[in-house]
């Protein structure tokens, strides 16, 4: 289990920082809100072909999941050995792409049938993953993004993300939207939107209204989950243990 840093979001995100530039932050409406399994220690999500696929974590508990939105009823899974501790997932040309954590090993399943078709390695931890269509995208829980060449597996190229001058460390979950990479700062009930040419934050959105922390189940129980409806242009986001999803509309 990954140890719970100490929380200072304000050090953390960087505000007080005089910045040229700084972040817009970003608010938001709740459109709807959703079952979800209060037992899933929730490490990745995504949205597709109207289909919710998550990716839990903990040893002897980690599985890959299609979830009915409405119902939040698990219609398929995929239980990974008790070995393996699941992270980031994506969807890939009819596929499903998973990490583990300190286990340098990404599953491959195919997305209709979760069918286990290969598996390929890789150095470091395994946080988040996302794609932008060329590459695969992915966190460490450092203040460095890694993409990927999707058919060597290689990493082609690094990007360090940046508030100001000030590194941004813990990025977790992603998922990149219109050009925008997002992502989980973990330990936080924060969301950041980063450019992908420069590794720049350029906006903050605080979710920590959503679920109350001194509503919450476990300290754990942070944010931590964004998946996108490109139909719609509204964000799923939920966290560990959380007992609902919801469907958000960004504001400037």
């Amino acid at each position: 289990m990954k140890p719970r840093p100490s929380l200072a979001v304000a050090m953390m995100l960087g505000w007080g920082l005089c910045l040229a530039e700084p972040p817009v932050v970003l608010g938001y409406r709740v459109v709807a809100s959703y079952p979800h399994d209060p037992t899933a220690f929730t490490q990745g999500l995504v949205f597709s072909d109207g289909w919710l696929y998550e990716s839990t974590g903990q040893y002897g508990r980690s599985a890959l999941r299609r979830i009915d939105l409405d119902t939040g009823r698990i219609e398929q899974e995929f239980r990974l050995a008790d070995d393996l501790f699941g992270e980031g997932l994506s969807v890939w040309q009819g596929r499903l792409v998973q990490l583990t954590w300190r286990e340098r090993l990404g599953i491959v399943y195919d997305a209709r049938t979760f069918e286990r078709l290969e598996t390929f390695s890789y150095q470091g931890e395994g946080w988040g993953l996302t794609q932008d269509g060329r590459h695969w995208i992915m966190s460490d829980g450092t203040d460095e993004l890694r993409f990927l060449d999707p058919e060597t597996r290689q990493v082609i190229r690094r990007l360090k993300v940046r508030l100001g001058a000030r590194p941004v460390y813990r990025l977790n979950e992603l998922e990149y939207i219109e050009a925008r990479l997002w992502s989980n700062v973990w330990g936080s009930d924060h969301l950041v939107q980063i450019a992908p040419e420069t590794g720049q934050v350029t906006a903050t959105l605080d979710l920590s209204r959503l679920y109350p922390p001194d509503e919450r189940s476990s300290p754990e129980a942070v944010l931590n989950g964004i998946a996108y409806d490109p139909s719609t242009g509204h964000l799923f986001v939920t966290g560990k243990y959380w007992p609902r999803l919801y469907e958000i509309l960004i504001k400037e």
